[in-house]
């Protein structure tokens, strides 16, 4: 422990005394400050950062904690900027929470500040999904939202995401305009804290059933659900925004087999089920899964703690429960959506899906075949809804979606949306059994037809300085040197989001890539296999994706073909990080 560090963060710390701040607060920074401890420097050492979603980190005192007074300065600042923006109007805001420890707290803080600016306030009675809260700030005609969630982080984490007036998280300029207002807000004394009860209005039940019947305008198949009705689904909330509007969500569709896992639909910050409350992890699903086994189940899905993300399991070929990736539900899901607006006579040449960068190009030569645009867009939710807004009234949304396991259709929501997904995918595998097929041999179908699609992604985590110039220089070699061949497979596309060019190799011929700035490299290969390094903005780690192909002539050659190419991740892995 430097000593320059700790005089400074005792510096920072009596600052913070010296304001006025809450009994609970002040003796929480007492203690630190007695016991000159490590939590004193990682709660002072810096200022927890607003960055373009919001903010989020461990729950605590201190300055780089989540607080009511850094979420204090955070919402101070972004009523500036509302002010300062949608100058001579009235101004309102929709906001919600998850379950996560202190999300009522932060809410209600958030509130009572809106309403001390001045600004209309919507707050939810309770705790509710994130896409809700997109719908709600459409529906009521608000400027802006916020939801307080971290997420699918540990528990002792929380955050704060900041929404426009289009119901989509904030990008350019708005972002960068707001961390400006917040990093304006320099002591807790700027904060307006005393709010105005006749600004906040509290709304729930009645936005429960507008937003559940706008889902269910969704559905493209009620003739097949009532013929599978009694189709049994495990649903877990895993102590999640969930448990309520899920299930409301199957009924209305009409599934009437819905089971849940008693344990884990108490709504709990602490989610003491689990290690952590992320779908994407086996072990969130466990107990969905014994139950799955338990009912002889068709079809389990688990939701993150916002309900904005679901992971789903399906018995595989030999009857056991295997767990999809993000890529193979999109797969799935998109599927779905593109045969039944054919069927249904929905398709006009004027539709569209969008995936990340990162997604499967898969769900493109889907899109492709049913002369549907895809559309491809950077990483995170928000670019996707970006492209809705800027389409809307022009094409048709059909859906959309990332491998990091969130999907939206319609455009009524502008963020990822586990509640409709769920009642989506039910549908999807609702109609596959209709055919007499389970969805594990509708996915099996789906790689018969366009190439078998499988994809891996490696986190290689290096420390401190030294790590992240070593990551910086292993980006500057890709790009100075890249590679020509990867498993004997000649690389036949370069596209670098960075200097904003597309290289086809074939050709020679470079094109500029159409999306924003962003340190990202990707190599398409001869057979369609695609592989994209991205490093981390805010540590150092890059994230390596690999989405290779082959072929599939039947369901019972699945497993081997998925072991070849797991050998050629393998391979190619080894070929670019040599």
């Amino acid at each position: 422990m430097q000593k320059e560090t700790l005089q400074l963060v005792k510096e920072k710390a009596r600052k913070w005394l010296s304001m006025n701040i809450d009994a609970e607060t002040r003796s929480e920074i007492e203690k630190m400050l007695d016991e000159e401890s490590d939590e004193l420097i990682d709660s002072f050492y810096r200022d927890l950062e607003f960055g373009t979603g919001g903010l989020r980190g461990i729950m605590g005192a201190g300055s780089n904690r989540m607080n009511i007074y850094t979420i204090g300065m955070a919402t101070q600042g972004l009523a500036n900027y509302l002010k300062k923006n949608f100058k001579n109007q009235q101004i309102s805001v929709a906001i919600a929470h998850d379950c996560r420890n202190n999300g009522e707290l932060f809410a209600q803080t958030t509130a009572d500040i809106f309403s001390a600016n001045g600004i209309k306030v919507y707050l939810f009675d309770a705790l509710r999904p994130t896409p809700e809260l997109s719908f709600a700030i459409r529906e009521l005609g608000c400027k802006s939202g916020v939801v307080v969630t971290a997420s699918h982080n540990p528990k002792e984490y929380n955050g704060y995401k900041v929404y426009w007036e289009d119901g989509a998280q904030i990008i350019a300029p708005h972002d960068n305009n707001i961390i400006d207002e917040v990093a304006a807000i320099s002591d807790i004394s700027e904060i307006k804290f005393q709010k105005n009860a006749d600004l906040i209005e509290i709304i729930g039940d009645e936005m429960d059933q507008k937003y559940i019947s706008k889902v269910k305008t969704l559905s493209l198949s009620p003739d097949v659900i009532e013929r599978n009705k009694n189709m049994k689904i495990v649903f877990t909330p895993i102590h999640g925004t969930a448990v309520k509007l899920v299930p409301m969500a199957l009924k209305v569709y009409g599934f009437e087999n819905v089971i849940t896992i008693p344990e884990q639909d108490i709504t709990d910050g602490d989610f003491p089920t689990v290690k952590s409350p992320n779908p994407e992890e086996p072990a969130a699903l466990q107990m969905a899964i014994n139950k799955a086994k338990e009912v002889n189940a068709d079809l389990v899905m688990a939701t993150d703690p916002d309900a904005d993300r679901v992971g789903i399991a399906v018995k595989n070929l030999q009857g056991e429960f295997e767990l999809l990736n993000g890529n193979q539900a999109a797969a799935l899901l998109i599927n779905y959506l593109l045969k039944k607006w054919k069927e249904n006579g929905k398709l006009n040449g004027k539709q569209y899906i969008v995936k990340t960068i990162v997604t499967s190009e898969l769900l493109s030569k889907m899109a492709a075949k049913h002369g549907v645009a895809s559309y491809d867009v950077l990483t995170g939710f928000k670019y996707i809804a970006d492209i809705i807004g800027r389409k809307e009234g022009k094409e048709t949304f059909i859906g959309g979606g990332e491998e990091s396991y969130g999907y939206l259709a319609g455009e009524f929501v502008r963020d990822k949306d586990a509640v409709m997904s769920c009642a989506l995918i039910a549908e999807a595998v609702a109609w596959a059994n209709d055919q007499g097929k389970s969805a594990f041999e509708m996915l099996l179908d789906i790689y018969m037809e366009f190439g078998l699609y499988y994809e891996s992604l490696i986190s290689i985590v290096k420390k401190g300085k030294a790590g992240a110039d070593e990551i910086k220089a292993m980006m500057q070699r890709l790009r100075k040197n890249p590679p020509t061949t990867l498993d004997g497979q000649k690389v036949v596309k370069i596209i670098d989001y960075l200097e904003d060019k597309v290289v086809d190799l074939a050709t020679d011929k470079t094109t500029p890539t159409g999306l924003p700035e962003s340190n990202v490299l990707q190599f398409f290969l001869e057979d369609g296999s695609k592989i994209s390094a991205r490093p981390s903005g805010t540590e150092p780690k890059i994230k390596f994706y690999f989405g290779v192909t082959g072929i599939l002539k039947t369901h019972e050659q699945y497993n081997s073909a998925v072991d070849e190419l797991k050998q050629k991740i393998e391979r190619i892995k080894n070929d670019i990080l040599a």
